[in-house]
């Protein structure tokens, strides 16, 4: 099914084919234009770290037979609109393809596109075709039909993805089996191959670092850094509440942190504690606390938690309860009585949400009359987030290069399948608490038997979605 296309703002993703980095103007800082990169909206692309890449070349090598990404190579992931994950995989400035998940099969399935021929050549599941059907298939998006097949691997299944190559080995296209090797084999007539139409794109391979993205992107950051910190300034001397960062462990509220700080020196950070957050986020508060010389407000509710579990079951994502009991009520507690209000710099971005972008960038949340939160990063998008966190050589969560790309609670019931079955394999002893706790609710309500494999118990069917605002 396709899935809608969700436009947040505009898309300043594009690349320097001089210096083989992302960067996030029209101009590279080398001086050369820049070229747009495709990506699908709402375009809030990523660094892809070593983790994602060695997922993403298993997962190529275990269907195709080779490794997509090469060492030394810049890859961005680019989330898009799936039934559950799909991350579009940007090499030498264009889409090469996708990794999907499949949460029936509970693996992943790459989905190339005809570039990534630029960078990998399949040794499994490939078809060639005769020349005289090339034209047709490379120009046209035929499928590819009997007549036209000189060979197929027999590794190929009825429904898997193939590269459509030429006697010669270049590749023409890509697209799914219709039907098996040994049925092919056998055909007069029909539909081997139907080949995809993807959006064509030329990538340049060259290597990079990181660090050559970010110098590429000098200007492009100082200007976002600017009107950030003009931003704070300007609320502060407006709002003469006590200024707090509201910090979460995660990269928009370090961002966020390191703005507020060159604005107006150091604050109290406010974290509150879930008790169900992953060792590494409470490992980053302190680290974070520690660098910069930060006094830490911490709440924790977690005995609420558990006791509105026992009466409603798990949260979910059209009844967040959760946020609501064990981040804004324990939050709004500590800032009344310490100070009675506050004003708290967040890192929400308008990429993220619909909510988010609709949301204006002062506001009160119903639910904390006390804190006045104001968003100084709400025009950035994560590649923004990403560039600056490097070029301050800030102490980002470790929990982003284990594959995750969002930092919250480790059940929170807005992450996928495809993060779960990560979090499965990075933190088994969560999950294990986690199951066990909805495996009694199941049995206590007598629920579907897949209830929980399928992910059933993230959504109550009620229309609302709650949102926090911590990031």
């Amino acid at each position: 099914m396709r899935m809608p296309r969700i436009y947040l703002g505009d898309i300043p993703l594009h690349w320097c084919d001089s210096c083989h980095v992302p960067v996030l103007s029209g101009v590279c800082n080398c001086g050369d234009p820049t070229r747009p990169v495709a990506v699908t909206p709402p375009g809030d692309a990523r660094p892809a770290f070593p983790d994602d890449i060695d997922r993403i070349n298993r997962i190529f090598i275990d269907h195709f037979g080779a490794r997509l990404i090469p060492e030394g190579h810049i890859a961005l992931l680019n989330k898009v609109p799936a039934d559950d994950r799909m991350d579009e995989i940007v090499l030498g400035g264009a889409v090469v393809g996708a990794i999907r998940y499949l949460p029936g099969e509970r693996h992943w399935e790459p989905l190339p596109r005809r570039a990534a021929a630029a960078y990998m050549r399949p040794s499994r599941r490939y078809v060639i075709v005769d020349d005289g059907a090339v034209p047709s298939i490379r120009d046209e998006g035929a499928s590819v039909l009997a007549p036209g097949l000189i060979s197929i691997d027999p590794a190929v299944a009825t429904g898997d993805e193939v590269f459509i190559l030429t006697a010669s080995g270049e590749c023409v296209g890509v697209g799914r089996a219709k039907v098996d090797a040994t049925t092919a084999d056998a055909m007069e007539r029909g539909v081997v191959v139907r080949t995809r139409r993807n959006l064509e794109a030329t990538p340049l391979p060259g290597e990079a670092t990181w660090e050559e993205a970010v110098r590429a992107n000098e200007l492009v950051l100082a200007n976002y850094e600017a009107a950030s910190i003009r931003f704070v300034r300007e609320v502060t001397e407006e709002d003469h509440r006590t200024p707090t960062v509201s910090y979460s462990g995660g990269k928009d509220s370090l961002a966020t942190l390191l703005i507020v700080l060159k604005a107006i020196g150091a604050v109290p950070i406010l974290f509150a504690d879930t008790g169900l957050e992953f060792p590494e986020t409470y490992e980053n508060v302190d680290v974070v606390a520690r660098r910069y010389g930060l006094e830490v407000f911490s709440v924790c509710d977690e005995e609420t938690f558990w006791e509105t579990f026992e009466d409603n079951g798990p949260p979910a994502v059209d009844n967040r309860w959760c946020c609501r009991i064990c981040k804004l009520h324990p939050v709004g507690r500590l800032i009344e009585e310490n100070w009675g209000e506050c004003l708290s710099f967040i890192g929400q971005r308008k990429y993220e949400s619909v909510r988010r972008m609709r949301s204006r960038r002062v506001w009160r949340n119903p639910h904390v009359p006390q804190q006045v939160s104001a968003a100084p990063i709400q025009q950035w998008t994560a590649m923004h987030v990403w560039l600056y966190i490097f070029r301050e050589k800030a102490p980002y969560n470790r929990l982003y290069e284990r594959g995750l790309d969002r930092i919250g609670c480790f059940m929170c019931p807005s992450s996928d399948l495809a993060t779960f079955a990560i979090i499965g394999e990075t933190h088994p002893e969560l999950m294990e608490i986690w199951h066990e706790k909805l495996a009694r609710w199941q049995e206590k309500q007598g629920l579907d038997p897949d209830w929980i494999e399928s992910g059933l118990w993230r959504r109550h069917g009620n229309s609302d979605e709650e949102e926090d605002s911590y990031n």
